[in-house]
Formats: structure tokens, C-alpha cells, sequence
């Protein structure tokens, strides 16, 4: 199924993880992708290539808005348009209150929270300019539901981009423009490989991996998520099928958070 054709999909935090499984499925699914992240995306782009699909890749720092207007600068000058937004670069760092510094709180919601706005900001600028509408889908977490200990800014960031998605959304509505979110469990990634490590250190003495086993245990599904298990639900969301659906925020967790 190529439900993508001739659409064009900027997705930020796309060089590994989230990003790149979702990346690559709208290349199957045959759009062209511009993938940006914060260091070299290539090998994302080459494994695109190597299936036949269309993409390009530039470095991009979410926090500068001149960096994020050159992107889709970038996207339009590259595949003509941009038709869809998926806002997915992240961080996180794990540490008790009294250590929480105020360069990694302000790290944390510079990236997660003002740099998904400004990535939506610029993609509705383009969007109403070509008159076609769009989508723009959001990378939100577990933690936009219930903050967790250890991380308050990082939950606080998640819980932003629910908002951001809620109030875009009702502004751009009669604009054939949707806005969603999606919340994402426990995935097999790299962000979680931290997590498991620097959670299991504070909260007992966890050998690599058993923390994150431990919890997953407590997953109705039994199993931690992957980057294909997200990239499916963000694609529905993206596609004509999804257009009656806006300013929704869907969990991807296997039933770890119901709600």
C-alpha cells in the first residue's frame, strides 16, 4: 500500500529509534521523507534508498527557530512541498530533585516542548501556503499521562506537547489541518537502554536490563514496544483514512496506561 504518494513527511529525531522506524515506513508507504535530527541521518536515508524510497536528511537543532525554517526551506526545495510533520526529537536525563540542575530542566523543555512548537509553527506556515491542509503528529510519552519519579521536567515537557496539540488544533481545524499526539510505553530503543540504566541505579541496585524487564512484566501485552509498533499508528494518523481525527493524543503501550 502506498498511501503516501507524492506527499512529502519532515520528521524531526529521525536518525535512530522512534524516529527512524517511523522515517522508514512512510518510505515504504511511498512519500518522500526529510529526516532531521541533531546529528548525521544518513544512515536512515541510505537504508530508505537501499528499498527504493525517496528521502534526505539535514541536521537541525529544534531550538533555533532559523534552523527549523531551513529544514522545511530544505523539504520544499527537495520534494516541492510539505504535507505532513511528525515532531518526534526528544531527550530526557533521570536524576533526584535536589541534583536536577537548570541547564538540563531547560534543556528538556527547549527540546521537547518549545521545539515541537516551533516545527509545528513553520509546517503551518507552509501548509496554509500551499492551501492542501495537512497533518502534524506529535511525540508526546507515558509521562504526558502520569509524571514518574526522578524526571519532573521531563514529564512536564510531555504534558506541553499534549497542550500545544489540543490548542493547534482547534486553531487550524477549519483548515483541513490536523494536529495529534501520540504517547509512547516502553520501546525498544536507545532513550530506553538510558532509561533502564540510570532509573535501576537510583531505584536499587538493578542489574543492566532488569529494571526494564521488571516493568515490562507489568505490561498487559507482556512485551515492550517497537519502533514499528509506533510508526503504525503514526501513519494511520497521517493518512486520509484518520482525517475526521484531531486534537487527539493516543497511547502506544501495549495497555501499560489506560486512560
Amino acid at each position: 500500500m502506498r498511501r503516501f504518494e507524492n506527499r512529502t513527511v519532515v520528521i524531526t529525531g529521525g536518525s535512530r529509534g522512534i524516529g527512524a522506524a517511523i522515517a522508514k515506513r512512510f518510505a515504504r508507504e511511498g512519500a518522500n521523507v526529510m529526516v532531521s535530527a541533531n546529528e548525521d541521518a544518513s544512515v536512515t536515508v541510505e537504508a530508505i534508498r537501499a528499498e527504493g524510497g525517496r528521502a534526505a536528511s539535514l541536521i537541525a537543532d529544534v531550538t533555533d527557530q532559523a534552523a527549523v525554517a531551513a529544514l522545511y526551506d530544505a523539504a520544499e526545495a527537495e520534494f516541492g512541498s510539505v504535507d505532513i510533520s511528525i515532531q518526534n526529537a526528544g531527550v530526557i536525563t533521570i536524576g533526584k530533585v535536589e541534583d536536577l540542575t537548570a541547564d538540563e530542566w531547560r534543556k528538556v523543555l527547549e527540546v521537547n516542548t518549545t521545539g515541537v512548537f516551533f516545527c509545528c509553527q513553520e509546517a503551518i506556515r507552509r501548509m496554509r501556503r500551499h492551501g492542501r491542509g495537512g497533518r502534524l503528529i506529535n511525540t508526546a510519552s507515558g509521562q504526558a499521562r502520569q509524571g514518574f519519579i526522578f524526571t519532573p521536567h521531563y514529564a512536564a515537557s510531555k504534558f506541553g506537547v499534549v497542550g500545544i496539540t489540543q490548542s493547534l488544533a482547534k486553531e487550524v481545524a477549519k483548515e483541513k489541518i490536523t494536529v495529534n499526539a501520540f504517547c509512547p510505553g516502553i520501546i525498544e530503543t536507545d532513550m530506553w537502554a538510558y532509561n533502564d540504566t540510570a532509573w535501576g541505579k537510583l531505584l536499587g541496585d538493578y542489574k543492566p536490563g532488569e529494571l526494564m524487564a521488571e516493568w515490562v512484566r507489568n505490561i498487559p501485552m507482556a512485551r515492550a514496544g517497537s519502533g514499528e509498533d509506533v510508526a503504525g499508528l503514526v501513519t494511520f494518523l497521517a493518512s486520509d483514512d484518520a482525517a475526521y481525527i484531531t486534537g487527539q493524543t493516543v497511547n502506544v503501550d501495549g495497555g501499560l496506561i489506560m486512560s
